[in-house]
């Protein structure tokens, strides 16, 4: 939309039973567009889709991208902050080959809204892309040359972002950031293996960061996915009003689901055993 080319010029590409993209399918849909006479002019691959988190195959696009030419985006926007662990490194695989990146220190690296962290390594395209300068702009006094932010954004004005996760960077140290993410990463791998654990309910996708996507299936109910859609609809509106934690919720392949993400400063141990024992209990209560 920002380009000018509308929704109808975005082509989605099916995903497999990972929720992630299929190569195949891309490179399909490229020669499907050039052979329309059309011209495909980026991609755009997820490290932590937005509903799933989960995981496209970065390299295989980036080598898809290298071989038709395309401007390859990678957005990690909520798990990049997880690559500064380096054993944690491997869902970003292939993204270093990326034109872009954009990362969100405010969704998942404790830094207040709003502070989003753009990548490139072809500035001068950003900025030949956007940069409109009027003489009224121009600045004459400079002896040397700097970089206007207002010339490679759709914005012109902007504050300073970059302050507050300069502020986080000085408080904690990249050592103290690590330590709280890995902390996030062992608390989602505790709550997920209470819920495998538990017969009665069903993790729907996998879980390569910190959210677990989930619903309560009991026998009785397994063949009714409308009921399903409504047990599960209760049962997170009856823990989100116990006011003590709070649930999101998507749809994967059309089934409500419960969503549990990790990503709080001060979130311990007895916040999330808190969270499954209260989904416990709103199950007992509301199932037939």
């Amino acid at each position: 939309m920002t380009l000018g080319l509308g929704r109808e010029s975005l082509v989605k590409i099916p995903t497999d039973d990972r929720f992630e993209l299929h190569p195949d399918e891309l490179r399909a849909a490229i020669a499907r567009d050039r052979a329309a006479g059309l011209r495909p002019i980026a991609i755009v691959a997820t490290v932590g889709t937005t509903s799933s988190t989960s995981v496209d195959p970065v390299a295989e696009v980036a080598d898809i991208a290298a071989a038709e030419g395309l401007w390859l985006h990678v957005d990690a926007a909520y798990a990049g902050a997880v690559a500064i662990c380096p054993e944690l490194r491997g869902p970003f695989s292939g993204w270093e080959r990326a034109d872009s990146i954009v990362v969100n220190p405010h969704k998942w690296l404790f830094t207040p809204l709003d502070a989003s962290l753009l990548l490139t390594r072809r500035m001068e395209t950003l900025r030949g892309a956007f940069s409109l300068v009027p003489e009224y702009l121009r600045t004459l006094d400079r002896e040397t040359p700097v970089r206007d932010y207002n010339e490679y954004t759709p914005q012109l004005g902007r504050r300073f972002r970059a302050l507050k996760l300069w502020m986080l960077l000085r408080w904690f140290g990249l050592e103290g950031l690590r330590r709280r993410i890995r902390n996030h990463l062992q608390l989602t791998a505790a709550f997920q293996a209470a819920l495998d654990a538990a017969p009665d309910w069903e993790r729907l996708a996998p879980v390569p960061f910190s959210t677990v996507c989930f619903r309560y299936r009991p026998d009785g109910l397994a063949a009714d996915e409308p009921a399903l859609d409504a047990v599960n609809t209760a049962i997170m509106d009856t823990v989100n009003r116990s006011g003590e934690v709070f649930l999101s919720h998507t749809r994967l392949a059309g089934r409500f689901t419960i969503r549990l993400a990790i990503g709080n400063l001060r979130t311990e141990s007895r916040h999330v055993e808190r969270a499954w024992e209260l989904l416990q209990d709103a199950a007992r209560k509301v199932a037939p």
